[in-house]
């Protein structure tokens, strides 16, 4: 990494820029293409009395429901909030390097997992509301099999992004659009994982003359491995983390937290509803990592080269 980088002022810069572009354009395009199965795994997480199955006979079940628009509910807002929160997490974390890999600083796993997860957290902080907007967005209309539904439980009618973040404020308070945020702070472990292998996978192919021929489906594979190992390690707490989100921690005219969900899930259902849904959180997650990677590296590329050639440009002509 070049030495101008180890300041402030490498945060900055047009790279970083680039990279956060790219990856939120990768995370809007990858959601997009797998967005039934998103629609599944929530339904499946949330609504208590839906059994887990696989991939397709969910979303088969979705759609015989609700219709198509059952499996594209809440797109928009989705799409809003990952867009935002990929172009933080990927600015912050490219950042992040450029402020401490200098020149002869080896990168390796450990500093790669750290890098990550305080990008992780940073993102949380900001774009948590975005995600209890969203979340509360895709379940308004769903058929719960518990046969209560959504405006039963006592939540309003959402009528846009702005208007849920509004009325969640207005009606439940501020601390309501934080709600479970502990868990995500803690799932920030996720992308962080994810990330570390990535990077980890990226170097050895690179350190085996392979630099310079890493093609589309190499990139799609070590971005389906990377958030496979990242999704078996934390998804307990992204259950617990979608059962906050969607208002099932209220009671009353207070809310309870992470520990209150967690306890709840397991005195129901044990040990195995801490992985309910998991098949459909891997098959959604690793296709979309893997697709998100692959778009998100080709988009970065393609800028780069473009740059180096405008750049290559500017300098012959002052010559």
């Amino acid at each position: 990494m070049p030495s101008q980088w180890i300041s402030t002022k490498g945060v900055f810069s047009y790279k970083n820029l680039v990279h956060a572009v790219a990856g939120a354009a990768g995370s809007s395009f990858a959601i997009t293409t797998f967005y039934p199965l998103d629609a599944a795994r929530t339904r499946v997480q949330v609504d208590e009395n839906r059994k887990a199955k696989y991939s397709p006979e969910v979303v088969l079940e979705v759609f015989e429901e609700e219709g198509i628009e059952g499996l594209y509910r809440g797109w928009f807002p989705v799409v809003t909030s990952i867009c935002c929160s990929n172009f933080v997490y990927f600015y912050v974390f490219n950042g992040l390097k450029a402020v401490c890999y200098g020149r002869n600083d080896t990168p390796y796993p450990a500093k790669d997992l750290l890098l990550a997860f305080l990008a992780g957290v940073t993102n949380v902080l900001s774009t948590t509301p975005l995600w209890v907007a969203n979340t509360r967005l895709k379940l308004q209309g769903t058929l719960l099999r518990r046969q209560t539904s959504f405006s039963e439980r006592g939540l309003p009618h959402y009528y846009g992004m702005f208007h849920a973040l509004k009325t969640i404020y207005r009606q439940e308070g501020l601390f309501a659009l934080w709600c479970g945020t502990l868990p995500s702070v803690v799932l920030a472990s996720n992308p962080a994982v994810q990330f570390m292998v990535y990077e980890a996978l990226k170097r050895r192919y690179a350190a085996n003359g392979n630099a310079k021929n890493v093609g589309g489906f190499v990139y799609f594979m070590m971005g389906a491995l990377s958030k496979m190992v990242a999704t078996f390690i934390t998804y307990p707490l992204q259950v617990i983390q979608a059962r906050l989100r969607a208002g099932h921690n209220k009671r009353g005219n207070g809310f309870r937290g992470m520990l209150y969900a967690l306890d709840q899930i397991y005195e129901k259902y044990g040990f195995k509803g801490l992985y309910k849904g998991l098949e459909l959180k891997l098959t959604q997650t690793v296709l979309m990592a893997a697709l998100m990677f692959f778009t998100y590296e080709k988009i970065a590329s393609i800028v780069f080269r473009i740059m180096r050639a405008e750049k290559l440009k500017t300098v012959l002509v002052a010559s």
